[in-house]
């Protein structure tokens, strides 16, 4: 399997893992570690534990700066507490990567998590996704897009 197919069995179960999270009250090592023990080994591919455990433990740890940034990019209509749960984790996860994996490109970012919520909703909510994750990427990875660089952008 390569490390592409790895990454993203590993982005899936980090958005199970953070619904779970949210959903349950539990935390991130406790949770992680259910994961790993024994849903692993029920999954067909195989995925990156270590890139699995950077999501699942950052978002959380990074969740008040990453809700105000999404919360910055949703329109005036929108309230972050309004979208659905997988669509938060979806975003939170998203956004983690765009500040604090610089070594995975902006559109590769955004096409994985839009492929995500293809996996749980048939209707707009991809496209919903992609717009907030292109508004977000453009923000925080400006030089990525040929942007200069705002000012006060988020970093970890």
């Amino acid at each position: 399997m390569s490390e592409a197919d790895a990454r993203g069995t590993a982005r899936m179960a980090a958005i199970q893992a953070l619904y779970q999270m949210e959903l349950s009250g539990g935390g991130a090592e406790e949770v992680a570690h259910e994961f790993i023990t024994h849903r692993f080994d029920q999954v067909p591919e195989e995925p990156d534990v270590e890139f699995f455990s950077a999501i699942v433990s950052g978002v959380p740890q990074h969740q008040v700066e990453i809700d105000k940034a999404i919360a910055a990019g949703l329109s005036e209509n929108w309230k972050l507490d309004r979208i659905d749960s997988i669509l938060r984790a979806i975003l939170r996860a998203a956004l983690f990567e765009l500040v604090a994996r610089r070594d995975v490109p902006a559109k590769v970012i955004i096409d994985e998590y839009v492929g995500i919520a293809r996996a749980f909703f048939p209707g707009d909510e991809p496209g919903f996704v992609n717009a907030a994750l292109d508004n977000l990427a453009r923000r925080k990875r400006a030089p990525e897009f040929g942007l200069p660089i705002p000012d006060g952008e988020l970093e970890f």
